[in-house]
């Protein structure tokens, strides 16, 4: 269950924007303009770093830059990134050794994730709303009270495997990440002394992103299941999760665009209304980093610039948009 969390958090945490990143094992992934880059340490207290030349799709076919679109294409590019990550900083972080990849078993353990991730997000609020309620012909009532049961699935998952000791590491890490970024975005000399001086908790944070999204969802769902009943005389539990499961890349766009907005936005009343309770669950997934933490974040950072640091660092602020 922990892999769906990881595959979860990593949604679409990086598309057209400066400086973003993730949390992983041990370690930060950090992203920038052409480049991402993982810091890890390992059990000796060694950090490792790996960093990969990156540009977007989009940056070739310009029409995929358009809104909605720019949103999907960053969800397939992240989870590539993002599975790749998480594997290579398995490895370094593992005191075991490390029986060699095979490809068969690994997506048959990704299917498995996406399979739960699934059935506890979208089957069983469904499920459970047809079994309870009898509104499945009422397509903005049905949808409401699925929607609720998502989002209260999601935050008891959150805080279920936020007892699990390696996922606090991983929060920890997640917090160090977000000060790491504040920093940067601050203007001021990246260090640790910096960096922990900002919150764990950041606006434009992957957890914000899938609360936007399930919000997104109750309404865009509750659209289409509207227009489709024009058609036909009921709407199955089956059909509903044909129809909803193919719309999940679409919902992931709409989500995307909205958060650009509540950035961009961020001093308008009602984006920074929605905003707050995606901050509010950080108090979940992010925890107070100690400065080892930190350090890798930062580090993670300093590698993915590279020597194209200073460009982004001499007498100016930053202008991140960042994101993780």
């Amino acid at each position: 269950m922990k892999k769906i969390f990881y595959h979860l958090r990593f949604i679409l945490t990086q598309s057209s924007i400066l400086v973003g990143g993730q949390a992983v094992m041990e370690g930060v992934m950090m992203r920038v303009p052409g480049a991402y880059a993982t810091a890890v340490r390992d059990s000796k207290g060694i950090i490792h770093t790996s960093r990969h030349n990156f540009h977007s799709i989009s940056e070739k076919f310009s029409f995929l830059q358009t809104p909605l679109l720019r949103g999907i294409v960053g969800l397939f590019e992240s989870l590539k990134i993002g599975y790749s990550t998480l594997q290579w900083s398995a490895e370094i972080s593992s005191e075991e050794e490390i029986i060699e990849s095979n490809k068969i078993v690994d997506f048959f353990l990704t299917l498995i994730s996406i399979l739960l991730a699934l059935s506890l997000f979208f089957i069983a609020p469904i499920g459970l709303t047809s079994w309870l309620f009898e509104r499945e012909q009422d397509a903005l009532g049905f949808n409401f009270i699925a929607g609720f049961f998502r989002v209260l699935f999601f935050i008891t998952y959150l805080i279920l495997i936020s007892f699990m000791k390696d996922v606090q590491r991983l929060f920890q890490y997640h917090g160090a990440e977000h000060k790491a970024v504040y920093n940067f975005e601050s203007g001021n000399e990246l260090s640790i002394s910096n960096a922990q001086k900002f919150p764990t908790q950041h606006p434009r944070c992957g957890t914000s992103f899938l609360f936007i999204i399930m919000l997104v969802a109750i309404l865009s769902f509750a659209i289409l299941d509207s227009i489709v009943m024009l058609y036909i005389n009921e709407l199955k539990v089956w059909m509903r999760l044909l129809l909803h499961i193919p719309f999940i890349p679409i919902i992931s766009g709409m989500g995307y665009e909205i958060l650009k907005l509540t950035a961009k936005y961020r001093n308008n009343f009602f984006f920074l209304t929605l905003s707050k309770p995606g901050l509010w669950l950080q108090n979940i997934t992010t925890k107070q980093p100690d400065d080892t933490q930190v350090e890798v974040a930062i580090k993670a950072l300093e590698e993915a610039f590279g020597d194209k640091l200073p460009k982004y660092t001499v007498g100016k602020k930053y202008v991140a948009e960042a994101i993780g």
